[in-house]
């Protein structure tokens, strides 16, 4: 982290994360239980969760390699930069998408029933990790090498980004 990040808040990363949810759940929850699809609801139901999943893993991994944050991040005014040398996740570094996986894999299990029970008390305790430290980092940070930090005001321009 860098000398003048400042690690995110848990209640900004909650707000980023709900935003970048709705941003991708919504369309799917619409689109997998519309009528046009035909689906009986019981299947729709099963195959909302891992698609879902996926799409949070594309739709985050490509944004932070290429961007070094999400839709919800940008609204929350937050960046995730990699460490120790503060530079976005990159497209090269494997970051973005490791990161990106720790998150969506444990979503795409719950339907499974011994996993999902597994992979709902992974997620929390992923989320849990937010609280501890001060530099704030989510399992998913740890392993991909990566913090979550507040775009100070004067740098969130649209010419730097942000």
């Amino acid at each position: 982290m860098l000398d003048d990040d400042a690690p995110a808040e848990p209640a900004q990363r909650l707000v980023a994360r709900v935003v970048d949810t709705l941003v991708v759940g919504l369309p799917v929850a619409l689109v997998m239980r519309s009528e046009l699809l035909g689906l009986p609801r019981a299947t729709a139901d099963l195959l909302t969760v891992p698609i879902l999943a996926g799409l949070l893993l594309v739709y985050e991994a490509v944004q932070l390699a290429l961007w070094g944050r999400t839709l919800g991040k940008r609204f929350a005014g937050l960046r995730v930069r990699g460490e120790p040398d503060g530079a976005g996740p990159g497209l090269g570094t494997g970051r973005a998408l490791l990161r990106s996986a720790v998150y969506a894999v444990p979503i795409a299990l719950r339907p499974v029933p011994v996993l999902g029970v597994l992979a709902g008390l992974f997620w929390v305790a992923n989320a849990a990790l937010v609280l501890e430290g001060t530099r704030r980092q989510a399992l998913h940070d740890r392993l991909a090498g990566t913090v979550v930090v507040a775009v100070p005001h004067a740098r969130r321009s649209p010419e730097s980004g942000g």
